[in-house]
């Protein structure tokens, strides 16, 4: 009788294990996802429209998505990789990528490219989403970085056009000045902001050549080029073009100075078009970022956000799934649209916001080359303390020799391992 029961038990135990093991495969276990979303605009409900989509053609995948904030993520990203990460996650392209395939942290997508007809639609981002030529990333949005402007404030200033040399943006922050208008804001506080302005500086004075050099551990920073990039830099310090107190303002709370009409401009990516309410926004210009030497050819950022596989996630097929979704021309129009960003997709419709197409044809006309962003372009670990010495630097001026000293001191430590 007892042999009986454990016989049944047994039979149980199996038909529950194969039934268990039918629904795993059909896809009933959620697909977990990690996305960094910020404060500003409708990052979150953009996502979440994009998932809702995919949930509704996919009614048997079933999805876990966790927000968390960017600050926080950049922190954990490294943790959730290397011991039980989730199936998706949202990063960046370039180094920040290949950090984590070179340490075989993520998965290889090179066959989702072949197969899903990414590599004719996002030509133009495969470099930067390759690694020792294999895929590790699937596009989504990218930015372009320029000036945003009250054009109200200009106006107000006497600044007849918008400034397209070095002089006539010193010049449009003199007349600023004068009628008690903070020419720039900048989110110091967040320290990568300070590295739009070193990257613009170095692309527009060096070029994007002397610039990638630099990224990859190649010159000194005690070179006289990189000298000027931070004493052309000081000028606008020295003139007080900037808003005062900027270390202790982040992106998430540097809107009102805009908004308020304390500052008119700012160097940022067109995600933060989102950020502008309807009562400030067609008051609101952009501009490409002024020529300095007019030998160099004229380079930009432009950061292109991605989806990533985890080499250790658990359901890899239903994360695929997502992933030729949220690459589709439709999806990847929607996101852009919906974070103020570019559309990466070749066949996606172009932008209709008056700044993302302004960003639009500055990154298509770009001669000189993109950048994939300071932090994005660097080793982690020399990105992380170039940008503290910005923040040094931005706070004290007069420690340039001293900030370049040890920038360089920490390339030849980071670069001879």
């Amino acid at each position: 009788m007892i042999a009986l029961r454990l016989r049944r038990l047994a039979q149980v135990s199996i038909a529950a294990a194969v039934v268990a093991g039918a629904l795993a495969s059909a896809g009933v276990d959620a697909a977990t996802l990690n996305v960094n979303v910020s404060a500003r605009g409708n990052q979150r409900s953009t996502w979440q429209d994009a998932f809702d989509q995919f949930k509704k053609a996919n009614p048997d995948i079933d999805m876990k998505i966790t927000y968390v904030t960017e600050e926080t993520y950049k922190v954990q990203m490294g943790g959730w990789l290397a011991t039980d990460p989730p199936d998706v996650v949202s990063w960046h392209d370039g180094e920040r990528m290949a950090y984590y395939a070179q340490r075989g942290l993520l998965e290889d997508l090179s066959s989702d490219w072949a197969k899903n007809g990414w590599s004719q639609q996002y030509a133009s981002v495969k470099e930067a989403s390759t690694y020792k030529g294999k895929q590790y990333a699937a596009p989504l949005g990218y930015d372009a970085y320029g000036f945003f402007y009250r054009k109200d404030l200009f106006e107000k200033a006497g600044i007849k056009s918008e400034p397209k040399t070095w002089d006539e943006l010193l010049e449009a922050n003199k007349k600023l000045r004068a009628i008690g208008v903070a020419p720039i804001a900048v989110a110091a506080r967040d320290s990568w902001t300070l590295a739009a302005w070193f990257d613009y500086l170095d692309l527009r004075i060096n070029g994007n050549e002397f610039h990638q050099k630099l990224m990859a551990g190649e010159i000194p920073y005690t070179d006289p080029r990189v000298k000027k990039v931070y004493s052309t830099w000081k000028t606008l310090l020295d003139n007080h073009d900037f808003i005062e107190n900027a270390l202790s303002y982040d992106v998430d709370s540097i809107g009102p100075i805009l908004n308020n009409g304390k500052a008119a401009m700012m160097l940022m990516g067109t995600f933060f078009s989102a950020s502008f309410p309807p009562s400030v926004k067609d008051q609101i210009g952009f501009f490409r970022f002024p020529v300095i030497d007019a030998n160099v050819p004229m380079a930009e950022d432009g950061p292109v956000n991605v989806l990533l596989i985890p080499a250790k996630a658990k359901n890899k097929a239903d994360a695929r799934k997502l992933l030729a979704f949220m690459e589709t021309p439709k999806i990847n129009s929607e996101l852009a649209k919906g974070w103020g960003q570019l559309p990466s997709n070749s066949q996606a419709v172009p932008p209709d916001d008056a700044i993302s197409k302004v960003g639009f044809q500055t990154l298509a006309n770009t001669k000189g080359g993109i950048a994939q962003f300071y932090d994005r372009d660097m080793q982690k670990e020399m990105a992380d303390e170039g940008m503290k010495a910005m923040q040094q630097f931005y706070s004290d001026p007069s420690q340039l020799d001293t900030v370049l000293a040890h920038l360089e001191a920490t390339r030849k430590r980071i670069y001879q391992k």
